[in-house]
């Protein structure tokens, strides 16, 4: 039987951000990504946040901004985009271009492997006011199960996520660029 109020909240809780999929995918999952806002409300926390596209002189950003709250059992606001079967095939990681409030933020990545919703290969990374280029190669990148592969299988990555995760703060990162490299 299926939990109408668990279902309400990730209704209530998950909004398709953008989805500019055509045809063929670019490189850029930033602008050619179908992102979704999700929260730790899903799971009880109290958590809020949002995430939309602004234009950066002619780039368009995806902004995610909110406030990570830590009380009950929460601790997290994320973007996610799902990734295009094969896509990192042969790459050796994921550059992103980068400015936020100087907070350090974390890339999840699910895959085959990861078969429960707490499970996620997972980087971290710094945020500056100016944007930078940051490069994560795939072997940086933590499992956070002892049931999942020790090393992450690429090849099927599902979906990528831009969080603000782990500590009560507020969270403002923009991303103009994702891709892997």
């Amino acid at each position: 039987m299926v939990n109408k109020k668990i279902v309400k909240v990730l209704a209530a809780s998950t909004f398709v951000v953008a989805s500019m999929c055509g045809g063929a995918m670019a490189e850029n999952l930033v602008q050619t990504g179908e992102w979704s806002y999700l929260a730790d409300t899903v799971m009880g926390g109290v958590s809020e946040g949002s995430a939309k596209f602004e234009s950066s002189g002619s780039d368009k950003t995806i902004r995610l901004k909110g406030e990570v709250s830590t009380a009950n059992n929460g601790g997290f606001i994320q973007v996610r985009s799902p990734v295009p079967s094969g896509l990192a095939k042969g790459k050796t990681g994921i550059k992103l271009t980068v400015k936020g409030n100087g907070e350090q933020y974390y890339l999840h990545i699910r895959n085959s492997s990861t078969r429960l919703p707490w499970h996620y290969y997972q980087q971290d990374f710094a945020t500056t006011t100016t944007w930078r280029e940051i490069k994560l190669p795939f072997e940086s990148f933590m499992k956070t199960s002892s049931l999942m592969r020790s090393v992450m299988k690429k090849n099927t990555i599902k979906t990528i996520g831009i969080v603000a995760y782990g500590k009560d703060h507020t969270a403002d990162i923009s991303v103009k660029s994702l891709e892997f490299y």
